[in-house]
């Protein structure tokens, strides 16, 4: 790798990382794709991802944690709803061709991007809603096939977790997006990047400290933004990446 190509990677990771904690995932819109640009294989450059993608959730968890105004208990819950998927992704992604299940997911991610812009108040206070015996049922069912996606798919899983958190649990954006940073970026990841390894997909090691610090800056840097922000700026950040992650999904 040239000099040229560690600014590339350094600055493009961090861009992404820090648009995702911003608006609550899309890091694969960009991150992924700049590892085939800089032509590593697709199987590599997925499981590579996946690990890296672990530094944005712990950047995130960092600050977030020290605001005080991440609700533990729910996160607990996240956590282990959506890892149980992530490790079923992580082991069907190595068996099963993705381009039906990304065009798939492109569509639904580029509706919800449209959905919730047409919402114009939704997200913008939190109004809880599902949070008995039956909602959490309900909702550890969605979030595990979610969590699913997170672990096979490349990117905008984390995009699906805070609209979920958003139109089911009745959180406000803010919240969904700090919860998301923590849960998924962190947890779902960590296991479904663990479990990746463990299924014998390639990691390319060289690369993997400049991804871990951009996506330790980023993560940190975008949550820092998210807090000083209204809800109605992170909706609209979380609309702009649902539309992009969308057609990334459909067209590449």
């Amino acid at each position: 790798m040239t000099w040229l190509d560690t600014i590339i990677l350094f600055l493009g990771s961090l861009l992404a990382n820090t648009l995702a904690a911003l608006s609550g995932g899309g890091a694969g819109l960009l991150q992924f794709p700049l590892l085939i640009f800089l032509d590593l294989p697709f199987g590599q450059a997925l499981a590579t991802h996946k690990v890296a993608s672990v530094a944005l959730g712990l950047g995130a968890a960092l600050t977030h944690v020290r605001s005080g105004q991440l609700p533990l208990k729910f996160a607990l819950y996240l956590t282990l709803t959506g890892a149980a998927g992530a490790v079923v992704g992580a082991n069907l992604i190595l068996h099963i061709s993705t381009q039906f299940a990304e065009t798939l997911l492109g569509v639904m991610i580029l509706a919800l991007g449209v959905y919730s812009r047409i919402q114009a108040e939704l997200g913008q206070q939190e109004s809880p809603q599902n949070r008995t015996v039956f909602g959490f049922t309900i909702g550890a069912l969605g979030l595990f096939m979610i969590g699913v996606t997170n672990g096979s798919l490349t990117a905008g899983s984390g995009l699906l977790v805070t609209l979920f958190l958003v139109r089911f649990f009745g959180f406000a954006y803010k919240q969904a997006v700090a919860l998301t940073l923590v849960c998924v970026g962190l947890f779902w990841n960590g296991i479904g990047g663990a479990a990746v390894v463990w299924a014998g997909a390639p990691i390319y090691w060289p690369w993997l400290p400049i991804l871990l610090l951009s996506s330790l800056l980023g993560g940190a840097l975008g949550a820092k933004l998210a807090l000083k922000q209204s809800n109605r700026t992170i909706k609209l950040a979380f609309e702009l990446l649902t539309v992009l992650v969308g057609l990334k999904l459909l067209f590449s």
